[in-house]
């Protein structure tokens, strides 16, 4: 795919969707950009959610001016938006509600309707190139391993809504969304389907974020390194990561990449070997944000922090032409992530909030 290309993206308002539209401009590409209407599905009770969406929207306007168009769409499952797609090159999709963002049937309606109707829609509009965000829990396994493409998370629909697990739940909607693309890209060969796979993602905002006042769901997974920042902080999941501008990065990589007659189905799992540990990155902040120190959390660290996951870069690298030694370093992201929380928080305690606790993600 050549420079200078129409690129549409979904869930472009969000954390890494506006990541992705900050590495596309700067590679060259034009971009659309869909936003969730104020009359869509707010993905959470919290009203503040609608009002953060639509200052997002404002945010990339007044950030890239004439170099992005903003579209809205009410329902990306339901509503069908040919104009929309009408001279687009590509397509990235990255949009999809966080665990316990949505009522279960909504989370798995957003993930499998909605993607399958945009990529049917892509395909009717002469699109021929798609990128789309899965994630790591449609490989979730007992061994950690994520070195076998053909790998998928045990986890069933019946058995994530009994769970009651937002994870479990999130997990099945990601998986079924992808079983779903798979099956329709095997009838439709002669569109290219790339999806990168990545686990927790950290790291700074993408240029020109602000957030007037706390809204803690729009600080997306930042706040699993926010709650590292207060005494009763707890943890995230697992510890596999990856920076969100790596993340970001692996998608605008993936509109380049070779065919899949070349390379085969292109599912990318993407993520640091490094892996995210607690012990260490709470040392880090200590030593290297010392006026941090005694806000840090004093919650114990699960075992399950120190593991490393069964995975390589060679299959990263054949596709996506990213090294290993190319991604962001875990301190880089953390350091950085840490600073502009707490730019953040300044902000809002000189405007008069106070915040002595978060909930955790």
């Amino acid at each position: 795919m050549s420079r200078g290309q129409l690129v549409f993206v979904t869930g472009a308002s969000g954390y890494l969707g506006a990541q992705v539209v900050y590495h596309l401009l700067e590679d060259g590409y034009r971009v659309r950009a869909y936003i969730l209407s104020p009359s869509g599905y707010i993905q959470d009770t919290d009203v503040n959610d609608s009002t953060a969406r639509g200052a997002k929207a404002e945010q990339l306007k007044a950030q890239y001016g004439d170099k992005i168009e903003v579209v809205t769409i009410t329902d990306v499952a339901k509503d069908q938006f040919p104009e929309a797609l009408a001279g687009v090159d590509a397509l990235v999709h990255v949009a999809s509600p966080l665990p316990g963002r949505a009522p279960p049937e909504i989370m798995f309606q957003s993930a499998v309707e909605g993607t399958l109707n945009i990529v049917r829609q892509a395909e009717t509009a002469g699109i021929r190139n798609i990128v789309v965000t899965s994630s790591v829990v449609t490989v979730n396994n007992p061994q950690d391993k994520f070195t076998d493409p053909n790998i998928w998370n045990p986890v069933t629909k019946e058995s994530a809504l009994a769970s009651g697990s937002p994870g479990a739940i999130y997990g099945a909607s990601k998986k079924y969304a992808e079983l779903a693309l798979w099956e329709w890209a095997s009838a439709h060969p002669h569109v290219e389907i790339t999806t990168i796979h990545p686990p927790f993602i950290y790291g700074p905002f993408a240029p020109g974020f602000t957030l007037a006042e706390p809204n803690f769901n729009a600080l997306s997974t930042n706040l699993v390194i926010y709650n590292l920042l207060f005494p009763d902080g707890v943890f995230a999941l697992h510890s596999r990561y990856i920076d969100v501008r790596d993340a970001a990065k692996a998608h605008v990589r993936a509109l380049e990449a070779p065919p899949t007659a070349r390379v085969g189905r292109k599912r990318i799992f993407f993520m640091s070997r490094t892996g995210f540990n607690i012990p260490y990155v709470l040392q880090l902040i200590a030593e290297k944000r010392p006026a941090l120190k005694d806000r840090l959390t004093r919650t114990p660290v699960p075992t399950y922090y120190m593991g490393t996951p069964d995975f390589t870069f060679d299959r990263v690298e054949e596709v996506l032409g990213i090294k290993e030694s190319d991604l962001i370093p875990l301190e880089q992201t953390v350091l950085e992530t840490v600073d502009q929380l707490i730019e953040l928080e300044d902000e809002w305690k000189a405007s008069g909030y106070t915040i002595n606790k978060v909930p955790s993600f």
